[in-house]
């Protein structure tokens, strides 16, 4: 039975890598994926989805504005039958995003997996998890590791000098180099001004 699927996580626990290989694994059974972006987020490039690790893949990009249950459904009537729609950092699908894909759980019967982050810089609910959240049919956290060894459950944003930032737009594109993840009660004791962080984190060793 299809349902609508959030996993999500703070940033860097490897939300996008889980997502591409869900994707390999339907079309390595001969499976048709739809894989979804929003556009906004462009450090790969428009319509690419990209992974800390170096795995990509093509995607379709997606504005606020846009019907998903419309697209989806023009996509099967030009290619034919879908078996499966991914959504990267679904944590910027609107209130009427997140009900449209569940139109295509319950109407179209095509399970839709949504990856993303659950709260923001500030500790608020994004727009998109918020309603995951609410109407998905399994949630499941991707867990990664604080500094301190605890798990990671917040994202901090940070200057240049590692100094948490308090304000600004809720949505500000960036990787390593502006976020880091952290524990509740690192998050608290960063956005306090008690200590620094560096936002800088080393990358896997090479062979």
């Amino acid at each position: 039975m299809a349902k609508l699927y959030f996993y999500y996580s703070a940033m860097n626990a490897g939300k996008t890598t889980t997502l591409l290989q869900s994707a390999h694994n339907y079309r390595e059974r001969g499976m048709r994926v739809a894989i979804l972006t929003p556009r906004l987020d462009d450090r790969a490039g428009a319509g690419v989805v990209a992974s800390r690790i170096g795995l990509r893949s093509e995607a379709v990009a997606f504005e606020r504005d846009d019907d998903l249950e419309r697209w989806i459904r023009d996509d099967i009537a030009a290619h034919g039958k879908l078996d499966c729609v991914l959504v990267d950092e679904s944590q910027f699908l609107t209130r009427a995003q997140v009900w449209q894909l569940s139109e295509v759980v319950d109407a179209l019967r095509i399970p839709v997996l949504c990856y993303g982050l659950r709260t923001d810089f500030r500790g608020e609910l994004f727009e998109g998890s918020q309603y995951l959240l609410a109407w998905a049919d399994e949630m499941s956290e991707i867990k990664t590791i604080c500094h301190t060894g605890k798990k990671a459950t917040m994202t901090v944003r940070v200057n240049e000098q590692g100094l948490a930032v308090q304000d600004g737009p809720q949505v500000e594109i960036g990787g390593n180099e502006r976020y880091v993840s952290v524990s509740r009660a690192e998050f608290k004791k960063i956005a306090r001004g008690e200590g620094r962080i560096d936002p800088l984190q080393p990358g896997l060793p090479l062979e």
